[in-house]
């Protein structure tokens, strides 16, 4: 079961929050058509909310819809509360929040699989150390809270540190890691040049706040019609070569420009993006 909780987050693009105290909206959320839904008993939630909104998270689990839990980190009262629903049916896996190194992140992974979300300076200090954790799964950028621990008021600034995640993930042989949430979800337009983005910068996924999110997010992640093409000939030329480097458009299509097309065309499980 750990393991298929693990290869169901490692391959997810869409995370969908709901919070955990408006359980009404779990159903919503699950026929949204998310990859995954995050149940938030974190900042969703008011503190003096927490207890009731956890147990009304239990009485809503299914194992037949699991769901991925975003638990309160571990320098609040209500995390070993919240740890403790680890390995119930329906729980998927937690989402740390402020994932940090220490007891914290080594209780919570030693419960079950772990989405580190990174929005702390200590936590992005420790990145690599985090990804190599055995039982994180994934990496997740938050950009909001690690904007304001940082002191940063353009988002943009943020982009050398989510760099960071990228190369901790390939080092640690993690999926790409999941882009932060972006505010606006009124315009689709906005939400996908975000993930347009990310994706560019390494990022295969995005953490979203409303279902109205899901499909720009999705169509951000697809390639444009001319990288689906080029990727086809690519392969194409591959075949011919038969593992032997080939000319294509007077460049030489060795194994990194045939990996870089592969992963184009496992990324087109729909239409190009652009395509009519």
């Amino acid at each position: 079961m750990q393991d298929d909780a693990i290869e169901r987050i490692s391959n997810a693009r869409t995370f969908l929050f709901v919070p955990a105290s408006r359980p009404e909206r779990l159903g919503k959320a699950l026929t949204s058509g998310a990859d995954v839904v995050i149940v938030d008993l974190e900042d969703a939630v008011a503190p003096e909310d927490k207890v009731a909104a956890r147990a009304a998270l239990i009485q809503k689990l299914d194992p037949a819809h699991p769901v991925l839990v975003r638990i309160n980190d571990a320098g609040t009262p209500w995390f070993d509360g919240d740890l403790a629903i680890a390995g119930r049916p329906g729980v998927l896996g937690f989402m740390l929040s402020k994932a940090e190194p220490g007891s914290g992140l080594d209780r919570t992974v030693a419960a079950c699989p772990v989405v580190a979300l990174i929005e702390s300076a200590s936590g992005m200090a420790a990145v690599q150390t985090i990804a190599a954790t055995e039982g994180v799964c994934r990496l997740a950028f938050g950009t909001i809270d690690l904007a304001l621990d940082l002191g940063i008021g353009d988002e943009d600034l943020l982009f050398s540190f989510g760099l960071q995640l990228v190369l901790a993930s390939r080092a640690a042989r993690l999926p790409s890691p999941i882009h932060g949430v972006t505010p606006e979800f009124r315009d689709p337009k906005v939400v996908q040049a975000a993930m347009i983005a990310a994706s560019r910068s390494g990022f295969g996924a995005k953490m979203c706040i409303h279902p109205a999110q899901i499909t720009p997010t999705l169509a951000a992640l697809m390639p444009t019609e001319e990288e689906f093409a080029w990727a086809k000939r690519v392969k194409a030329a591959a075949d011919v070569g038969q593992g032997v480097a080939v000319a294509l458009d007077g460049k030489m299509v060795d194994r990194p420009v045939i990996e870089r097309a592969l992963r184009i065309l496992h990324n087109a499980s729909g239409v190009p993006r652009g395509a009519s």
